[in-house]
């Protein structure tokens, strides 16, 4: 955490939340806002658009900290979650929430650094493998209607399947057309046609 972030800090009780931002302020020179859970957190914690959000949930029941978890947006920033104990299923729904660090045993000033370090470049790794993964079952769902244009050019023009993939290319190529925004319509004309 070598540059100057923007931390909302979810917490209900002042003395702890003015301890946490102590702590987050000898970290470095942060904007830090501390928000009491309650009504509206996820627009409150949405209208910030924080870097990083810390909840300190202390003792949380599962309905508490899913509601927690998704108002502060773990798809969208880095989460750190820090509760008093240990309980396998709460540990579960918030890591398949996408609370980039979940911490038990409370929330200790000397160990915030580190944690939301951490915090942070795992969630630029599962950003990047979220990235990555919609990209490829893009690319395999274009794959797939390029390959059904191919077998509709085919079986209207009797050709072969590398001269149906040649006319494709050359006709989105002439039309300033991606190929598979081609295929799509050719797909959905079939389709009406049908």
């Amino acid at each position: 955490m070598t540059t100057a972030l923007t931390i909302i800090v979810v917490e209900q009780d002042r003395e702890r939340a003015l301890m946490i931002v102590d702590a987050l302020r000898e970290a470095g020179e942060h904007r830090v806002q501390v928000i009491g859970s309650g009504a509206g957190l996820a627009r409150r914690v949405a209208e910030q658009c924080p870097d990083l959000v810390l909840i300190d949930a202390g003792d949380p029941s599962r309905d508490a900290l899913e509601e927690l978890t998704l108002a502060a947006g773990p798809l969208e920033r880095p989460v750190a979650m820090f509760v008093d104990r240990a309980d396998q299923s709460l540990t579960r729904a918030a890591i398949e929430a996408g609370v980039s660090a979940y911490v038990v045993d409370g929330l200790k000033s000397d160990r915030i650094r580190p944690i939301l370090d951490a915090a942070i470049v795992r969630f630029h790794v599962f950003q990047r493998m979220r990235s990555e993964l919609a990209a490829t079952k893009a690319a395999l769902e274009e794959r797939k209607i390029v390959d059904r244009a191919k077998g509709l050019l085919m079986r209207a023009k009797g050709i072969g399947e590398e001269e149906a993939y040649a006319l494709l290319r050359k006709t989105a190529m002439d039309q300033g057309k991606r190929l598979a925004d081609l295929a799509q319509a050719l797909v959905t004309a079939a389709d009406l046609l049908k």
